[in-house]
């Protein structure tokens, strides 16, 4: 008789990927009741979660929103467990940043849009089911018919609002604010449709903390995305609604709550923590870039988003990156103060960033542009005596900060490679050819 190695013959048995489970699952869904099915997806949920972007493209294929379609058009599934599941895809998907856009050539996605429309016209409106098709519809989309985002907008607005501090009610809204940051910044969006209902949901939560942190920051992104289209929105973000107060504020917490010392041991409660703080960077990366006003609240920021990039330097490089973004964009823009820069010690973090071996490309086109926009505007001289004697100690002091880190001879070794960055990033303007404009010569 022949001896088999039980041991041995274990581990040749590979565990079924997450793809392998999740289609295992959805062959099983059309062959259930509604009740069961149900389990299944969020069986399949699960997986959803732990899927990363290369096996979420592989899965979620035309193909199976084709099948997803088929199976409702012959009542094979329910409309309320297509939504169940459907809506932790899109979830998920924005969470992941993943851009995912296979439901957008699927019969599935004109399908949400013609329900979307029935339901809308209807005297007696199932609410709830026209805000889950309005979260599928935006949550897994990334191309909008405008007649669709007249009726979506104030009905996750609406669903947003309700003032219930209850786990479903706050998921509920993570889940509508989310959906709305997916329509694109560029998409103007008329202020009647939206402004005193987002004001109501921030103000809210200012007083009555009702929203998850990433409802919240999600309201604030939805708002700030408006700004693209409609600068007269900048005064109720900056005075009446105190945006950089708020915003450091968010930050400075969630920087308490982060743990990121090990990246891939980090909880699903962290990787979220860690997630809404890349958003907020990104958001001030926005603002700064577009917005004309500045206020005293604006004073501490600079420090916050450096206190973000030095916690997240070993494991988070992408909020690395957007930190210096976003400081990049602050130089450039007038109405931020050169001495607030200083004091928030962005300077010093550029200064330490241009000397990192591994900078990438794109990492050094944004430290010189900082630099750039940061000689250029303090080369610029006023009438106004005080405002002149602050121009040149500022001037000053960041030309010894340079001499001291040996910034010159950083900044001449990338002369040769300009005008390849300026060929890579044309979008993003021209870097000056003349290497003393990125210095600071008293």
């Amino acid at each position: 008789m022949e001896m088999y190695d039980e041991d041995k013959s274990n581990d040749d048995i590979q565990e079924p990927s997450l793809e392998d489970k999740f289609s295992k699952l959805f062959c099983e869904l059309e062959h259930c009741p509604e009740s069961e099915q149900k389990v299944k997806i969020e069986e399949m949920n699960g997986l959803v979660e732990e899927m990363n972007e290369e096996e979420f493209e592989l899965v979620f294929n035309t193909e199976l929103y084709d099948k997803i379609f088929k199976m409702i058009e012959e009542k094979k599934m329910s409309m309320e467990n297509t939504i169940l599941l459907l809506k932790n895809v899109g979830y998920c998907d924005v969470l992941k940043s993943i851009w995912n856009l296979n439901l957008k050539y699927a019969l599935l996605y004109k399908r949400f849009e013609e329900m979307i429309f029935e339901e809308e016209k209807k005297e007696e409106k199932n609410e709830k089911l026209l805000v889950d098709l309005c979260e599928c519809y935006l949550l897994l989309g990334n191309q909008f018919n405008s007649e669709l985002i007249f009726i979506c907008v104030p009905c996750l607005l609406k669903a947003a609002s309700k003032k219930e501090e209850s786990e479903e009610a706050q998921k509920e809204a993570e889940l509508a604010l989310l959906a709305l940051n997916n329509i694109a910044m560029w998409k103007f969006i008329e202020q009647k449709l939206y402004l005193k209902e987002i004001k109501e949901i921030i103000e809210y939560h200012q007083e009555h903390h009702n929203l998850t942190r990433l409802a919240y920051q999600s309201a604030w992104q939805f708002l700030m995305d408006r700004l693209n289209t409609d600068s007269s929105l900048e005064g109720v973000i900056v005075n009446e609604l105190h945006f950089a107060r708020e915003a450091a504020s968010e930050l400075e917490e969630l920087m308490i709550c982060a743990d990121w010392k090990k990246k891939k041991e980090m909880s699903k409660k962290e990787a979220k923590e860690v997630l809404i703080i890349r958003r907020w960077i990104q958001t001030l990366s926005h603002f700064f870039e577009f917005f004309r006003l500045w206020n005293k609240e604006f004073g501490g920021i600079f420090g916050i988003i450096v206190k973000v990039f030095r916690a997240a330097r070993d494991n988070q490089r992408e909020i690395c990156d957007w930190c210096i973004c976003s400081l990049r964009n602050a130089a450039k823009n007038r109405a931020v103060k050169v001495e607030d820069l200083l004091k928030g010690k962005a300077i010093d973090t550029v200064l330490e960033e241009i000397h990192r071996p591994t900078l990438n490309d794109g990492i050094t086109n944004e430290c010189l542009r900082f630099f750039m926009n940061i000689s250029r505007r303090l080369k610029r001289k006023t009438d106004d005596e005080k405002e002149e004697a602050r121009r040149k100690a500022t001037k000053r002091k960041i030309s010894e900060k340079m001499e001291e880190e040996g910034y010159e001879d950083a900044i001449i070794s990338f002369y040769e490679i300009l005008n390849f960055l300026n060929d890579l990033y044309f979008f993003s303007g021209k870097l000056s050819l003349d290497i003393s404009d990125y210095f600071m010569i008293i």
